[in-house]
């Protein structure tokens, strides 16, 4: 008997990331119930998991996805639509000034090494 093994072809990383802005609806729909966990979101979407990390994380580094405070039991958070649930929203950094000074601007004149 011969054993049966079943290939998994992953896909490049590249790829993957590069779907990401495509995945940002399917994943907000995934969402409309509340906050889940990547497996979670994984299974509603019936995508891979792993992909699901890159997407969910891109998402999360801009502002559009936030984790809850704190894990479950088996160690996941919860990824949820900011401004919806009990996901913290990222900082408002509108009121920061946007000029930024050079060097020579910011010098005084003395030297400061």
């Amino acid at each position: 008997m011969t054993a049966m093994t079943t290939e998994t072809k992953l896909r490049e990383v590249r790829e993957v990331i590069r779907e990401e802005p495509l995945m940002h609806a399917p994943i907000m729909d995934a969402l409309a119930d509340g906050p889940a966990t990547i497996p979670e979101i994984a299974a509603r979407l019936g995508a891979p998991t792993h992909e699901v990390v890159y997407w969910v994380m891109g998402m999360r580094r801009f502002g559009l996805l936030a984790e809850s405070a704190e894990a479950d039991d088996d160690g996941y958070f919860s990824y949820g639509r900011v401004g919806a649930g009990d996901v913290k929203a990222p900082v408002d950094i509108s009121s920061v000034n946007e000029e930024c000074q050079t060097v020579d601007e910011n010098s005084d004149g003395s030297d400061q090494s």
